[in-house]
């Protein structure tokens, strides 16, 4: 009996730290990622390693976020950079954004009003990369105390079922939102062309 034939996408069993390299390589199949190299394999299960020790489990999100981070360490370049970012916030007005990225080698500024800082950003962003994704999770941390406390953001995005998770660092909340945004995008813009050609063929072996 295959998970799917009980309706299950895929399956719910943890690993832990005395999981091997090649149940490690089982696990990344069955998420999706049959071929991966070797440099993006080792990355992800060094960092598996380094989990488990911390993790009693670790679960099939925790594998995903750890290969997308890898996947962007093997990528070497991010196809989306934060350049500058103004923000205009207070009572009375609308709360508005300006921004410049970097995309695939092109400076482009954009200017955006929103319900909020953060949304205004984020509108930024896609209005300078125009995508179609669902905002699953926006977190703020407090990683030091005061009021220049540095904080991370994390944030989660979804696309027709793929999902990946950005997270960035800094004293300015918003400047760290943005980046987190990019993050998970860059990550989404490569899980896109790893995943591309097993799309295709999948399609290929359907006869669509």
């Amino acid at each position: 009996m295959t998970p799917e034939s009980v309706g299950v996408k895929q399956t719910s069993l943890v690993m832990g730290k005395h999981s091997g390299r090649h149940a490690f390589k089982d696990k990344l199949n069955s998420l999706g990622y049959p071929d991966l190299t070797d440099d993006v394999v080792g990355n992800a299960f060094a960092k598996f390693k380094v989990l488990a020790d911390k993790k009693k489990h670790v679960y099939d999100e925790d594998i995903i976020a750890l290969v997308d981070d890898s996947l962007i360490v093997d990528n070497k370049v991010n196809a989306i950079t934060l350049k500058s970012l103004k923000v205009f916030a207070g009572t009375g007005e609308p709360q508005k954004a300006e921004m410049t990225l970097d995309v695939y080698g092109d400076v482009k500024n954009a200017s955006e009003t929103g319900d909020g800082p953060v949304d205004a950003i984020f509108k930024c962003i896609k209005t300078l990369y125009p995508h179609d994704v669902n905002l699953q999770l926006y977190q703020v941390h407090a990683v030091t105390e005061g009021t220049d406390a540095q904080a991370t953001v994390s944030v989660k995005i979804e696309e027709k079922g793929k999902t990946t998770v950005g997270q960035a660092a800094d004293t300015d909340t918003l400047v760290a939102s943005a980046n987190a945004y990019i993050n998970a995008l860059n990550k989404m813009i490569i899980k896109r062309d790893k995943t591309a050609p097993m799309e295709q063929e999948s399609q290929k072996v359907r006869g669509i």
